[in-house]
C-alpha cells in the first residue's frame, strides 16, 4: 500500500488527511483516487489532464524530477498531494 497525504482544499474535498491506496504508478493513484472522491476531479484534472497547479511529491521528490504522471511507486512509499501555494 501506497500512503497518501492530502493538503489544503484536497482534504476537504475528500475529507480524509491520510489514506493508503494500492498503486503502481502515479497516474494509477490519480485515477483511483478519483473514482473514490469524485469531488477531487474537477480540481485536479481539467479536460483530462492533470492541472499544472497540482504538485506530488513521491517521498520528498517532485514528480517533475522524477518521471511526471508514470512515476513508479512501491510499498511504503509516502505521496503527498498539495494545491496552490501562496503567501503573503
Amino acid at each position: 500500500m501506497v500512503k497518501v497525504k492530502l493538503f489544503a482544499n484536497f482534504r476537504e474535498a475528500a475529507g480524509e488527511k491520510e489514506l493508503d491506496l494500492d498503486a503502481t504508478t502515479i497516474k494509477e493513484l490519480l485515477n483511483t483516487l478519483v473514482k473514490k472522491f469524485q469531488n477531487l476531479e474537477p480540481l485536479m484534472f481539467k479536460d483530462g489532464r492533470l492541472r499544472d497547479y497540482v504538485h506530488i511529491m513521491v517521498n520528498g521528490k517532485h514528480i517533475n524530477n522524477l518521471e511526471r504522471l508514470e512515476t513508479s511507486l512501491k510499498e511504503d512509499d509516502t505521496v503527498a498531494i498539495f494545491p496552490p501555494v501562496s503567501g503573503g
